[in-house]
């Protein structure tokens, strides 16, 4: 099995992942030429985080090791995004059988009713692969642990997409959606207990901004591209700190007949570094997103399909269909605080006692935060920042701490498929916010790897525990449907 899985792990998943996704097609009663198209458009988007990625790594490895000798800085954990995450994810034993391992796990709790939920948001099936993958590195390639930890967090975030799927439906008016990201559902415990604490302040919740407003206000600068460009701009800037003090010099220069050609070759470099970087971060910001939709344009059909099939089984029952948080992430809410947490999130990571983590490619997937938070908020501004901050405050130190592991799971994975999207650039190690802060993946790697069969048998005393109550609560609703239908049966034959 060793050796068939290494074989497999060699193709990189731009090969291995179209394969496996056309089977699926295939399997569930796609024609062949349909299943191999979404199949392909998975192969293509892998290809093309290779290359985002390496744009990302080769160009901003100098100007952020430069920063951190100028300002004697611990920020040797490089942002990776979570191109880097997803490639672990695919690249490894663990993310070769991940779908259809978790499939049937949705399906086992289905029908024991434990969750309603049915996950047809195929693509973000890589998180559960990354928390899987990781731990299988650190416990020495071991494919038991893997899937031990790769199906907890799955059963976990099913279990969390049917207590959140309510609110969520109620306040995007998208009736029958639930959302099992695990990146997403991980914010709602911190979500829980910050807005209970705030609205305990008398008077808070009435402090608010008017989100479509200010989205208004902000314009371009509300650009995904724009905002690349100006945190690559500066980034670029601070790594020159040093020269800046030449700039003097040059104005000096330039009212010589003769201008110091060696002064006016530094300032003009300087300039183009400043242009360069913020123009790459724009690309890399821009692009990253419009990856995303290769992979949901591979992904949609099978997904499609999957949800037909659960609409003739399930007909009658009161089903969730688990769609990607990408169907809301344009709410005004979501747009004018991410806005306001990009600077806030990478001052004060600089500063943070403890973090080694400078966000920079995952500042694209900032949007992400908030599907799950808005519904309790009630879309208030202030709260959702708030709640935003903490959250990504103690993800940082998460991805510090997880860092090591990844960089192995990464470079482990570059040298068995030199995917570009898992190199780490020299001198640093690897990280992302998505999916390396999330709360549930840090919980279940840090259970595993330090204290291991204990941290096992707790999480898998939490996971009965938040499967036994979901139960229950599906069997109340149920009950409750079946005496309403039966009574609203009575009268209707009363009222004959």
């Amino acid at each position: 099995m060793e050796q068939v899985f290494s074989y497999i792990i060699s193709f990189g998943a731009s090969v291995m992942m179209p394969i496996i996704f056309t089977i699926i097609g295939l399997c569930i009663g796609m024609k062949f030429g349909k299943a191999l198209k979404s199949g392909l458009f998975v192969g293509v988007g892998f290809v093309g985080l290779g290359i985002v990625t390496a744009l990302l790594t080769d160009n901003f490895k100098d100007p952020l090791q430069a920063i951190e000798n100028i300002f004697s800085l611990n920020l040797s954990v490089f942002d990776m995004g979570w191109p880097a995450a997803a490639s672990v994810a695919y690249n490894t034993a663990v993310g070769a059988l991940i779908i259809p391992v978790c499939l049937l796990v949705n399906f086992v709790m289905l029908i024991t009713k434990t969750t309603r939920t049915v996950n047809i948001d195929l693509w973000n099936y890589w998180h559960f692969a990354f928390i899987g993958a990781v731990v299988y590195f650190v416990t020495g390639e071991s494919l038991a642990w893997g899937y031990f930890a790769a199906i907890v967090c799955y059963i976990i975030t099913l279990v969390f997409a049917d207590i959140t799927a309510d609110k969520f439906q109620n306040y995007y008016n998208l009736p029958g959606i639930s959302v099992p990201q695990p990146f997403c559902q991980s914010f709602a415990p911190f979500t829980w207990v910050i807005n209970w604490l705030l609205d305990r302040i008398p008077g808070f919740s009435k402090l608010d901004i008017d989100a479509e407003g200010l989205k208004k206000k902000f314009g371009v600068l509300g650009e995904p591209i724009v905002l690349g460009v100006i945190v690559g701009a500066i980034i670029a800037a601070v790594s020159h700190y040093d020269d800046f003090t030449n700039f003097s010099a040059f104005m000096a220069s330039m009212q010589q007949t003769k201008p110091d050609a060696t002064t006016t070759d530094g300032v003009m470099k300087i300039v183009k570094d400043i242009l360069f970087l913020g123009v790459t971060m724009g690309a890399v910001m821009e692009l990253i997103p419009r990856i995303t939709k290769l992979f949901i344009d591979g992904l949609m059909p099978i997904s499609d399909k999957t949800k037909e099939i659960v609409d003739k089984k399930f007909h009658g029952k009161k089903i969730h269909i688990g769609m990607s948080p990408a169907l809301v992430i344009g709410h005004p809410t979501t747009l004018v605080v991410t806005l306001l947490l990009i600077p806030t999130y990478i001052i004060i990571a600089v500063f943070l006692p403890g973090n080694e983590f400078l966000p920079l490619a995952s500042l694209a997937g900032l949007f992400y935060l908030f599907p799950i938070i808005l519904p309790y908020t009630k879309g208030n501004v202030v709260k959702t920042f708030i709640i935003g901050l903490v959250a990504l405050l103690v993800g940082l130190w998460f991805v510090t701490d997880m860092a090591s592991d990844f960089t192995m799971a990464a470079k482990n994975v570059y040298a068995a498929t030199q995917d570009k999207a898992a190199h780490v650039p020299d001198g640093f190690q690897a990280g992302s916010m998505d999916f390396a802060s999330s709360l549930f993946g840090y919980t279940i790697y840090a259970a595993v790897k330090y204290i291991k069969w204990v941290g096992a048998a707790l999480l898998v005393l939490l996971t009965a525990v938040l499967m036994f109550f979901n139960r229950r609560a599906i069997i109340k609703d149920e009950q409750l449907a079946a005496e309403t239908t039966a009574a609203a049966a009575e009268n209707e034959e009363a009222g004959k």
